[in-house]
């Protein structure tokens, strides 16, 4: 914690920050664990895939469906509306075909293999209280019919209601506080473990091992960028070389630098071997389940503070800006599930006379006939929350390229408290260097023409969008080596929900910088300094953060998580990060 007070001058907000209410933390993990048991306890969950991986799956096969076409990419939007549904139906048919020929593509770690009896206790998070709580529901239901197409489009409403169910998770002292907190201790003790055994001195060979243990360190990634350079220069002889030393010091199993360096190097292999794109897609295409992925995020909100303090950036600072207003609309660029919203929902209900709450879920379209029904179901997931607590709801749901968007779609009304966010999915829009005129800007100009209130800005503070390959690398290399050090540093190895974070979420981002180009690279994120540029160039001007949410999160993050996450303000931006490096930064802004 000492480390952490000198960010910020903790002094002249001591008396607001013994003012905020504590509960804030609770409501937080309260809501938000309800709503993931709530979306666990569906009956189709196991059978769903990943909201973003299909969406970037699809994104990624579109450039080649046009090329076998021999039309040209990105395709021309016909006058305000691409008929999008129609568009799936072929790419989906195309992404198929990619799906059977990935079976015959190189496969570096099955997913057989990942899936090993859980370490220890704190592994399974809540899954197997959603999946009890589910089997009993399959019980209760074991003599109805299968049910029709119809019917399961409205299954919702079968299960997400149920009096003892709110009882144990709505008090502010639940079971969700409970399991999270476990979660935190196992955690902690876990790394005090691994301090004590660094630290122990063994026949005085302890300090001798920890630096050679940090020479190896030095070495792999000397390594890594070498073989990048050789790679770089068409230099297969050395690379390969390279790529055979780099091995003996890589496992997906192993610590984290060595999960690192097998990831970085089946990379460089693909880009090598001009495999990227096809590796990619068999990546995207080995598909995750839904609920996998939900237990994964439960471990990722209990281990590290990135994901848990953006929600509660966005929370915060919609309650800031709406006052005593009635009516609020919330335009949410990337909202997947919708897990930033139950929190506010429970905050507004809490009024005399709760607001009208409106939200306009923005996503890519999915797969398949029906691209919007996964956005969709979100919305129907939030509205029956809302009406657990007697919040009035309306949800509007948009399935498109975000830069086909037209400004009729957002359903402006003046009348409204209006809001957009967006947190860490600007990356994934294209910019200058693919398309003349930049999706990134055409966006920012769509928030812009519609005044909102405030946009809240969320990135991931990475500098590897570069052209050039050997820088991208680099600066990839130092990205990724933070977040692998994170989760070694915090998480046991052998915990099933890291690897499944490391190998759907981190591999696959890291092959697509590392082995794409052009079209089919769809990881490009940009530094805090480059998006308050491209802000300003759009129209915006920076807003400061509420002083008090930040000395609410430098407090929380200081007092909750490991001493080496660092917290900093800088030029209005709220920064994050690992061991000095900031992953992520937040900030807020108006039209000029």
């Amino acid at each position: 914690c000492g480390e952490m007070h000198h960010l910020v001058d903790v002094a002249p907000f001591s008396n607001e920050c013994r003012d905020a209410p504590d509960t804030e933390e609770t409501e937080f993990s309260d809501a938000v664990f309800e709503y993931i048991s709530r979306i666990l306890m569906e009956e189709d969950i196991e059978e769903k895939t990943c909201m973003l991986q299909d969406s970037l799956d699809l994104l990624s096969a579109e450039k080649s469906f046009y090329e076998v076409l021999g039309k040209k990419y990105p395709p021309s939007p016909e006058p305000k509306r691409p008929d999008l549904c129609s568009e799936s139906r072929f790419v989906r048919q195309f992404r198929m075909g990619v799906e059977e020929s990935s079976k015959f593509l190189p496969n570096q770690a099955t997913t057989e293999l990942l899936y090993q009896e859980p370490y220890g206790k704190i592994d399974k998070v809540d899954r197997l209280g959603a999946l009890k709580r589910k089997e009993s529901l399959h019980m209760e239901e074991g003599n109805m019919e299968e049910r029709s197409s119809k019917q399961a489009f409205v299954h919702e409403e079968s299960v997400l209601r149920s009096d003892a169910f709110d009882a144990v998770l709505l008090n502010i002292q639940g079971e969700g506080l409970a399991h999270l907190m476990n979660l935190r201790a196992s955690l902690k003790h876990r790394v005090n473990e691994i301090a004590h055994k660094i630290e122990e001195p063994k026949g005085g060979r302890g300090h001798g091992k920890k630096k050679r243990g940090k020479v190896e360190v030095v070495d792999v990634r000397t390594l890594l960028i070498q073989c990048a350079q050789a790679v770089a220069s068409n230099d297969h002889r050395s690379a390969n070389a390279l790529l055979n030393e780099i091995r003996k010091h890589a496992s997906p199993f192993g610590d984290g630098t060595q999960r690192l360096a097998h990831y970085f190097a089946n990379g460089l292999e693909a880009r090598l071997a001009g495999t990227g794109s096809q590796i990619y897609r068999g990546l995207v295409n080995r598909k995750t389940t839904a609920a996998d992925m939900l237990n994964a995020y439960h471990l990722y909100l209990a281990a590290c503070p990135f994901q848990r303090y953006s929600n509660t950036v966005s929370c915060r600072m919609v309650i800031d800006t709406v006052a005593d207003k009635m009516r609020i609309h919330i335009i949410d660029f990337g909202i997947l599930y919708g897990f930033r919203w139950p929190t506010l929902i429970q905050l507004l209900s809490r009024r005399p006379c709760p607001p009208k709450l409106r939200i306009t879920g923005i996503d890519l379209p999915q797969p398949g006939f029906r691209p919007a029904q996964r956005i969709k179901e979100t919305g129907r997931r939030l509205a029956n929350y809302a009406q657990s607590f007697n919040v009035p709801f309306e949800y509007n749901a948009i399935a498109k390229r975000w830069e086909f968007i037209e400004l009729e779609e957002l359903k402006i009304d003046r009348d409204e408290v209006t809001i957009v966010n967006c947190m860490f999915r600007f990356e994934n829009l294209f910019d200058e260097t693919v398309e003349e005129e930049s999706p990134r800007d055409i966006v920012l100009n769509l928030i812009r023409r519609a005044q909102p209130d405030l946009f809240i800005h969320g990135v991931i503070n990475g500098n590897y969008n570069a052209p050039f390959f050997v820088t991208r690398f680099r600066e990839a290399l130092h990205h990724f080596s933070s977040l692998f050090d994170m989760l070694d540093t915090i998480i046991p190895c052998e915990n099933q929900e890291r690897m499944l974070i490391e190998k759907v979420t981190l591999e696959r981002e890291a092959l697509n910088t590392i082995a794409c180009e052009g079209w089919e690279r769809v990881e490009r994120p940009e530094s805090y300094k480059q998006w308050q540029l491209r802000n300003m160039r759009a129209g915006f001007v920076q807003v400061p953060l509420s002083r008090r949410l930040a000395q609410f999160v430098f407090n929380k993050i200081a007092s909750r998580y490991h001493k080496d996450f660092v917290v900093d303000e800088v030029g209005k931006w709220l920064l994050i990060g690992w061991k000095g490096r900031f992953l992520y930064a937040f900030s807020t802004w108006k039209p000029a």
